[in-house]
């Protein structure tokens, strides 16, 4: 035990004093001595790995990737990402965080839990680690798992993603199976001074949505029916918010990132989400973007370029996200839960009762973005269609997310597979060379081909999943072969 805890803490150096130092995930004071340790030196700061992952790089390249983001004029960053280009070095820090700095020492605070029957924190360091794991294989496929925690074993497996999933469930059932709702959980910040009640509440939120997510692949039927009759998710939005600070060290990861004085713009809105919005007058653009500086209007990017220098659409013209050095960082929406309880009826059950929940997850939506305002107009342009009810679902779940949480919609996209390309593509509605910009010419709730889209991944698709990490992928003599862009990480294999 002592050996693990040792390892993880001078690898780490997570066992941090102080609100500030739990948000600053990348500084590394002195740590306590092993024998002082206890989960709540632990746990906030392993959390805050998985938030500054989960909040940041993964919502930004999750909004490039689902073409809810283009980018910036005359700035380069993230080109690569809106031409469906991912890259082994640029995922690596995340990998690390998740891996390392979440997963290692979730697994520390876990052993601690059990040594104490504190099944609360058990249970809520389950959670946290599960999420991490669901993130992971969202975006690799396959991962190192069930060898991942062997310290002495430099070349763990790569376990398959159903093999994960399943790991993971079963993690979270057991934990379900120990904690009550009255348990007592070691410092968080997710749910300070909160007993484990809400905690039993997200547990099962994350596990609806990773057997929606994994259900067109595996039979779990039957676990998604237990957890819809149980019917006991959170009733508000789930978000590392409230904490969130002025300086560099405590905002909004993606804030400080993005948004914070100084940093480089790359974030805009995409022509795709915007013209989608637009088509059915959603209010919520209003709440998820800013309009642009030359006229206060909404205007959307193309994938795949930055615009040329020569061009006429310059700075002013674009629109970027809204967001601020406090915005919350959501793990689930009500309106995610809603929806993935109207596709599970429109696949199981009542298209009455899908239809219900369709329309329960739109206003939850709208509650999310602050918006007090019927939500007609979208329901007439997108009324639900029992016949087709992924692209209903899945274009309103793909805009609901756009401005919550990117990742969580790109994942969605791949799964659902909606919005759909259209005919259109990328150099189509924009030309280079000549200027012309028509942005007219993508239809509402389409998809386009980027501009100088990644060859390996090509026309009319997404990149389905990333090339393994440079610091597994090089170090692990077991890792795989990578199998391309295009193919997809199992549940979402056609």
């Amino acid at each position: 035990m002592k050996k693990f805890i040792y390892t993880a803490v001078v690898a780490l150096s997570l066992a941090f004093t102080s609100c500030g130092d739990y948000l600053d995930v990348n500084e590394s004071p002195n740590s306590p001595s092993v024998d002082a340790l206890n989960p709540s030196l632990i746990f906030p700061g392993a959390e805050m790995a998985l938030c500054n992952v989960y909040g940041d790089y993964l919502r930004i390249t999750g909004g490039y990737f689902s073409q809810q983001y283009a980018q910036y004029f005359g700035t380069s960053n993230y080109v690569d990402y809106s031409q469906f280009r991912q890259s082994a070095v640029r995922c690596d820090r995340a990998y690390t965080q998740l891996s390392m700095r979440c997963i290692s020492n979730m697994e520390t605070v876990r052993q601690m839990a059990t040594k104490n029957s504190e099944w609360g924190t058990y249970l809520a360091a389950t959670v946290i680690r599960a999420i991490a794991y669901e993130s992971m294989v969202d975006c690799w496929g396959e991962i190192p798992y069930s060898e991942s925690l062997d310290i002495n074993n430099t070349s763990p497996k790569y376990d398959s993603g159903k093999d994960i999933y399943a790991g993971i469930i079963a993690e979270l059932d057991a934990a379900l199976e120990k904690a009550t709702p009255a348990d007592q959980v070691c410092t968080n910040m997710l749910y300070p001074d909160e007993v484990a009640d809400k905690w039993i509440a997200l547990a099962n939120a994350v596990k609806l949505r990773m057997l929606m997510r994994e259900s067109d692949a595996v039979d779990v039927k039957s676990q998604i029916a237990a957890l819809i009759a149980e019917d006991n998710f959170p009733t508000e939005d789930v978000a590392w918010q409230g904490f969130w600070g002025n300086s560099s060290s405590s905002q909004n990861p993606y804030y400080t990132e993005e948004f914070m004085a100084g940093q480089q713009k790359n974030v805009i809105l995409n022509l795709a989400l915007c013209n989608t919005m637009q088509g059915s007058d959603d209010p919520r653009i209003e709440a998820f973007f800013e309009p642009n500086s030359a006229k206060k209007e909404y205007t959307g990017g193309v994938s795949g370029t930055n615009f040329a220098t020569t061009s006429s659409y310059k700075a002013a013209y674009w629109c970027r996200p809204r967001i601020s050095n406090n915005s919350p960082v959501y793990i689930i929406t009500v309106s995610e839960i809603e929806f993935f309880k109207a596709e599970y009826e429109a696949r199981y059950g009542s298209a009455a009762a899908a239809q219900e929940h369709y329309k329960a997850a739109i206003e939850a939506s709208f509650a999310t973005a602050g918006v007090d305002a019927p939500i007609t107009s979208v329901l007439t342009v997108y009324p639900y269609d029992q016949t087709n009810y992924r692209r209903c679902i899945g274009i309103q779940k793909w805009v609901a997310l756009s401005g919550v949480n990117n990742f969580e919609a790109y994942c969605e996209l791949r799964r659902l597979r909606y919005p759909a390309f259209g005919s259109v593509t990328g150099d189509e509605i924009y030309n280079v060379a000549t200027d012309a910009y028509n942005p007219s010419a993508l239809q509402p709730g389409e998809l386009y081909t980027p501009i100088t889209v990644n060859t390996k991944v090509g026309s009319n698709q997404l990149i389905q999943r990333w090339p393994y990490p440079e610091s597994s992928a090089n170090r692990n003599q077991n890792a795989p072969d990578f199998p391309g862009e295009t193919v997809p990480v199992f549940w979402a294999v056609k």
